[in-house]
């Protein structure tokens, strides 16, 4: 019913652009509500289950155990950087750096999936909220530019988010993490139950919980029916999870939005830019360069929904030019700028000396959080703003750890395990600085004629300065659970290197401080939607990718709500 004219070829209802977890959340949103949707992959097809090669695989299965190859750090250098994609296991879910080149003009760390699916398959599960304080930060202290929502419009689309993704976590009644709708949770393990009682005991504003994870401990009948089943504790999830325990678009959203008949899913399509209507002010379609051909497409629908990843959608924003949109679709000077990343690369080490007759059951894809209490109950030691939050574990030491000796007794250490030993990581807030910009490059194209982006931007002083307590703190918390031998560590922090990439198209008040509105609406084209994280007004210090999914779901239902009125 909300055709355009169904007798036009390439004519849908709505257009999603991308398919990873915003995509996907908007894809199985607009099929659910009768919407015939467009979703547009710029990668390869990828089949849940069949399509995860390595999945299966023992480590003595793979020709270099593992390791990178020469090709692969070849080729993949960039994608290198963060340490854990340089493996034959999943090094084939990220693309290779040669055939998509950036410009940094200071380093930036650019972590890509072109695949249908996306990054949710290498994701890492990790699923918090934004407090009601992050949405008042920026207003209450003058940074950047006000959120137009509060937390009490977001949260209803939260739980909506957390029942169906299914997020397994416990409630714990913190004002700075608001409890969800949860599965049961994870367990912690005895040496981390030390550590919760020792923190909490001598600190009264910290506290030390599970992570709150998309993996689902209980699966309820609608993932059941999805083909989705309980976590298998192999934490073999960057290879991608044939059980559909955690959720991704490929084991959730796009299955929800298959079954209704009403999607298309198309991949190796490069979407160039919107089709702009100047004399109405609405966007008619798209243009799509298929990537193995070349080929020029246009398909048109009534809405469009921007979710390629925060970059990528702020690229086609900037290359969507008109008489009346010379400089792409924004008015306000703001796309492109306030890039935000959470810093990381900072914390602590120990080892507990305890405990030895103990280790853990199967191998649990979670680990700790402790929510940010900086700012809140204790003030920032260096005078910085905002704060943090620690995810981290302990674990028995293996066969790996170094071990000296011969004869029985070296024979008995290398087939026991080791010590426990407990890691503390800081995520850091990255304020919303107008420097941090991404830029479409004026001399340089990738092979398919558009502008490669030039990156520049960095973490400033107010992030340094808090990444000193980051350390600091967490090595006092490991001295105060009892470990020992502990080692600190603060490497330079580079953005992008979170993979959280935020900003960009920043939601606003006016179409004079933003990119979007309140609903995540193109000011001007109020028939564009942009739903992941290039709308993210601040970071906070917690993953964002269930915030993405909840804004998602919230702006897809508006949509819909507003074409029946007529209004798109």
């Amino acid at each position: 019913m909300y055709f355009n004219n169904i007798n036009e070829p390439n004519t849908y209802d709505a257009i999603v652009v991308g398919s990873g977890i915003s995509g996907g959340w908007a894809a199985k949103e607009l099929c659910e509500k009768g919407m015939k949707t467009l979703v547009l992959e710029r990668g390869r097809d990828f089949q849940h289950v069949t399509d995860y090669k390595t999945a299966y695989l023992a480590p003595w299965e793979f020709p270099h155990l593992k390791r990178s190859t020469r090709q692969m750090r070849r080729e993949q250098s960039v994608q290198m950087r963060t340490g854990y994609t340089v493996s034959e296991a999943h090094g084939y879910l990220f693309v290779k750096d040669t055939e998509h080149p950036y410009i940094e003009h200071k380093r930036f760390d650019w972590m890509r999936g072109y695949q249908k699916g996306g990054r949710s398959i290498t994701w890492g599960k990790q699923s918090y909220r934004l407090s009601p304080m992050d949405f008042e930060a920026n207003a209450k202290e003058g940074i950047g530019t006000p959120w137009p929502v509060s937390y009490d419009d977001i949260a209803p689309w939260y739980s909506y988010a957390e029942r169906f993704a299914g997020i397994s976590g416990s409630k714990e009644g913190l004002p700075q993490l608001p409890d969800g709708d949860f599965q049961p949770p994870m367990a912690l393990n005895a040496v981390e139950l030390e550590a919760k009682k020792a923190i909490e005991t001598k600190w009264k504003g910290r506290k030390l919980i599970i992570g709150r994870a998309a993996h689902l401990t209980e699966p309820t009948e609608e993932q059941i029916n999805l083909g989705r089943g309980q976590c298998q504790y192999r934490n073999l999830c960057m290879r991608g999870c044939p059980f559909g325990a955690y959720f991704s678009s490929q084991a959730a959203t796009l299955p929800a939005a298959a079954r209704t008949g009403n999607m298309t899913l198309r991949p190796h399509s490069i979407v160039h830019s919107i089709i702009l209507d100047d004399d109405k002010g609405r966007a008619k379609g798209v243009r799509v360069i298929d990537e193995n051909t070349g080929q020029a497409i246009e398909f048109f629908a009534r809405v469009i929904f921007l979710c390629a990843s925060a970059l990528p959608s702020t690229a086609i924003l900037m290359r969507s030019t008109s008489k009346r949109n010379p400089n792409g679709m924004d008015e306000s000077g703001a796309l492109g700028h306030y890039l935000m990343d959470h810093h990381l690369g900072v914390g602590a080490n120990g080892v507990f000396e305890g405990h030895l007759d103990k280790t853990t059951f199967g191998r649990r894809p979670n680990g700790i959080y402790i929510p940010r209490y900086r700012n809140l109950h204790e003030p920032g030691t260096g005078g910085y703003l905002r704060g943090f939050g620690y995810q981290g574990g302990a674990s028995r030491q293996g066969w790996s750890r170094n071990i000296e000796g011969f004869g029985v007794e070296f024979k008995k250490q290398f087939t026991s395990f080791g010590a426990w030993e407990m890691g503390m990581g800081g995520f850091g807030e990255c304020l919303p600085y107008y420097e941090n910009k991404v830029e479409l490059s004026k001399t340089r194209t990738d092979r398919w004629g558009l502008p490669l982006l030039e990156f520049d931007a960095e973490f400033k002083d107010n992030e340094k300065k808090m990444r000193i307590d980051m350390m600091n703190d967490a090595a006092e918390m490991l001295e105060a659970a009892g470990m020992k031998d502990i080692s600190t560590h603060n490497s330079e922090p580079v953005i992008g290197l979170g993979i959280h990439e935020m900003g960009t198209a920043r939601m606003g008040t006016s179409s004079k401080n933003s990119v979007l509105n309140k609903w995540n609406q193109v000011w001007g084209t109020p028939n564009v939607f942009c739903t992941d994280g290039a709308f993210m007004t601040s970071a906070g210090c917690q993953n964002p990718s269930l915030t993405y999914m909840a804004f998602t779901a919230r702006a897809a239902n508006y949509a819909v709500e507003e074409l029946k009125k007529g209004n798109l």
